[in-house]
């Protein structure tokens, strides 16, 4: 039964454990909570997913969190179920002394919005503390005069509950000629008096030791108790008193210790030992006493520690006065401290974020609050950041500030802010503190790759190696990463007749370009094709750019002789009249060259002739000429080697033959010459048969003359349809090389009628009529004028 009864207290705290909340506006949705102290960790104070009309889901998506004003996190919420629980036991004397009713205050934060609400949490006392005197005895000096019904101040019990389990009853141990009154204070605290029931007789009893016991209004009671001892004193009739009730003095919270704070003067009218009057404080906390001193002789209070606004703000000091008969007195002392700015601002934040994505639109990176502990202007904040950021500071309610993003951030700009939060205060002088936030700009694939050149000129030798490298593309991306890494590739050209597979390859991963196979400057000159640059981001972005390729031309063709033909089946002969003149136009080399450029400059050289010195051959337009007068010892048939060279490194050439036949007139029968060997004798004899031959001759040449002036006439005519039927193969000679306005290799003062001979297309050759020479070179025998020009 003695145990059952022993853990009664305990089962009762049991019971009276409760948690209960309560909600209601004030201002802007003020929430009251309540909780009993000294609660297990864990105890359940509210559901707020519930009061806020939230779903548990919900309150953890808007990442609600509690906050409080000393930033100690003595709450926790539960994300599971939506509780608000306790982190630690709390003890309602050790957070708030004597305050009564003790209220934490704290925040609940939310975002996406970004929400605060305001709520308090009360912590309810329980009677865990008994009433303590700070002496354990008393010492009363009352003298034998005292009349009945005079009364004592005793010291008060201190209990460190509050309320209903402060002090509510005192007791003083029976059969005694005092008993005990209640005196309430101002301050709403119970003071014990010890009433006098019956006169004091020091001759019968000089002394009394009574028990003075403290109730507190707890369930089950709690009690102290202490020793007052009376001593019965001879008659003192007068009692020291105080030149002021109230003394009031200010002290700066820096003031050094043993700093003089005030002096209490009383004064007694008695004389001898009852006039002597000492001092000491009546009715004083442990704080006071740690705090404050007080000389008992000369009353002056001094300063024992060092003061604290931000604890305290002003001390009651209850001085008394006792002389030497035991009488005494009571004065008050009010202490104010005064601020000083010694607090530097506090930055506590909430909710931090380090990285964001670049071009993402206005986001909370950082929500904090500034707290100081200073009061007045001292306490007074200013909150900013460094200028020319990108980002916003906006206050909010309770001093909270929420650091956002002013535009979008490009990561190519810049990908690293140090953001600054300075905060001062506006005491004399300044406090400072200053918090850095480091935010990294992550990348999004927003830039596309950038060639170095919007087109590309490429040249390329003909007859290349097949994949020779023949230049390099190049493309840079301003993202980072992935979205960074650039891939090159070949995009499909708009010419069908272009077969850009067979030709070009490129590296997809450093954009070098490689010919295929070997490409000839004759069949393609040049072409164009796209290059595409694309990176690796999603969605990929590219860009694309021009190549050109220029085909350089080689010497790799030899001039080609057009007239005379040299493939014939037998030699072509050109008929020179023994009468020409020096200077004479026999014939004329035609020649091209498939390349272009100086490899396709054409030079004529006269290597081997039958008679030397007799022709000469123009270097730049091939025309062979006489060098001198025909003489009869002249050969009459005559054989020419020359050569055709280009003017490529190194050159090439051709061979021409020409067969040249002496005659007396263009009349005479191409006959050849009997090579036999006469008789003189016989000249004589044959002279008379010449003279009649020659007669029948001359008559023959008048009567052909006639003729041939006649079939000159018609000839001319057929000759004109026949040129107009007349054309140059395609195909075997390329368009570039005709020279079709008589420039080239052709003088200007001859004309060459070309025309194309009948028969099988396989073996079609050329035929080369005779030069129609004009008037003005045939009869003067001039050559033509200007240097030729070579062919291209």
């Amino acid at each position: 039964m003695a145990a059952r009864g022993s853990s009664f207290p305990r089962q009762r705290q049991v019971l009276f454990f409760f948690l209960f909340w309560e909600l209601c506006l004030v201002g802007s949705e003020f929430a009251r909570y309540s909780v009993t102290e000294e609660t297990e960790r864990g105890s359940f104070v509210a559901n707020l997913a519930k009061e806020l009309g939230l779903g548990v889901e919900a309150l953890a998506a808007k990442r609600a969190r509690v906050v409080s004003d000393d930033n100690k996190q003595r709450l926790l919420l539960d994300f599971h179920t939506g509780d608000l629980l306790t982190n630690e036991k709390l003890d309602r004397e050790k957070l708030c002394v004597s305050t009564e009713p003790c209220i934490l205050y704290f925040q609940i934060l939310m975002d996406n919005p970004f929400q605060i609400y305001r709520a308090e949490l009360r912590i309810v006392d329980i009677n865990d503390h008994s009433p303590t005197f700070q002496d354990k005895e008393m010492i009363l000096k009352i003298p034998e005069s005292t009349a009945v019904g005079a009364a004592f101040q005793l010291q008060r019990a201190l209990d460190s509950d509050a309320g209903r389990n402060g002090i509510q009853n005192y007791t003083i141990s029976p059969n005694s000629p005092f008993h005990i009154t209640i005196h309430d204070s101002d301050e709403g605290v119970i003071y014990p008096e010890l009433v006098l029931d019956k006169p004091l007789d020091w001759e019968e009893e000089r002394e009394f030791s009574l028990i003075l016991t403290a109730f507190d209004g707890g369930s089950p009671p709690r009690s102290g108790t202490a020793t007052v001892r009376i001593l019965v004193l001879d008659i003192n009739d007068n009692a020291p008193q105080f030149s002021q009730e109230l003394y009031q003095t200010q002290a700066p919270e820096n003031s050094p210790v043993g700093l003089p704070l005030v002096k209490v003067s009383a004064e007694d009218v008695d004389s001898g030992i009852n006039a002597e009057v000492s001092y000491s404080f009546f009715d004083a906390s442990e704080d006071i006493r740690a705090t404050f001193q007080i000389n008992p002789f000369s009353g002056e209070i001094v300063l024992k520690a060092l003061l604290d606004y931000e604890l305290v703000k002003s001390y009651k000091l209850n001085i008394q006065a006792v002389d030497g008969g035991g009488l005494s007195a009571k004065c008050t002392v009010l202490v104010h401290v005064l601020d000083i700015n010694d607090n530097s601002p506090e930055l506590i934040i909430s909710s931090l974020v380090n990285e964001i994505v670049e071009n993402s639109p206005e986001t909370v990176l950082a929500v904090f609050r500034i707290n100081d502990r200073d009061s007045g202007e001292n306490g007074k904040t200013v909150c900013y950041i460094q200028e020319n950021l990108p980002f916003l500071l906006r206050p909010s309610v309770d001093n909270f500030y929420i650091l956002t993003t002013e535009e979008a951030l490009d990561r190519e700009t810049r990908s690293q802010y140090n953001i600054t939060i300075t905060v001062t205060d506006m005491g004399t002088p300044r406090l400072m503190t200053q918090h850095t936030i480091t935010v990294e700009v992550s990348d999004v694939n927003d830039n596309a790759p950038a060639f170095t050149q919007t087109s590309y000129t490429l040249f390329v030798e003909e007859n290349n190696s097949p994949a020779l490298h023949i230049g390099t593309i190049s493309a840079t991306d301003s993202d980072s990463g992935s979205n960074a890494h650039i891939t090159y590739s070949l995009l499909p050209t708009q010419d069908p007749q272009l077969d850009l597979s067979s030709l070009i390859s490129i590296n997809a991963d450093n954009g070098q370009l490689f010919a295929l196979r070997a490409l000839d400057y004759e069949a393609l000159k040049t072409f164009e094709f796209l290059v595409g640059a694309t990176d690796q981001g999603s969605p990929a972005l590219s860009s694309q750019a021009l190549v050109r390729v220029l085909v350089l031309d080689a010497n790799d063709n030899v001039p080609f002789v057009l007239y005379p033909l040299q493939n014939a089946s037998a030699p072509f002969t050109e008929l020179l009249p023994r009468a020409a003149e020096p200077g004479y136009l026999v014939t004329k080399v035609v020649a091209v060259d498939r390349d272009s450029g100086q490899n396709a400059w054409l030079s004529f050289q006269l290597l081997k002739a039958t008679e030397p010195g007799l022709f000469s051959v123009w270097a730049h337009n091939g025309e062979v000429r006489t060098s001198r007068l025909l003489s009869e010892r002249d050969v009459p048939k005559h054989r020419l080697l020359l050569v055709v060279k280009d003017n490529g490194d190194p050159p090439r050439s051709a061979s021409v033959t020409l067969h040249v036949l002496l005659v007396d007139g263009f009349s005479q029968p191409y006959l050849p010459l009997p090579e036999v060997v006469r008789d003189p004798a016989q000249d004589e004899d044959a002279l008379t048969l010449y003279l009649v031959i020659a007669l029948a001759s001359v008559s023959s040449l008048f009567l052909l003359s006639v003729l041939l002036f006649v079939g000159v006439r018609l000839w001319k005519r057929a000759r004109t349809s026949s040129l107009r039927a007349c054309s140059v193969p395609e195909g075997h000679f390329p368009g570039h090389l005709v020279d079709v306005s008589g420039t080239g290799t052709l003088s200007q003062s001859y004309q060459y009628d070309v025309c194309l001979m009948g028969g099988s297309s396989d073996t079609n050759d050329f035929k080369f009529l005779k030069p129609i020479i004009h008037a003005d070179v045939h009869a003067h025998g001039s050559q033509s004028n200007g240097e030729e020009k070579p062919i291209f």
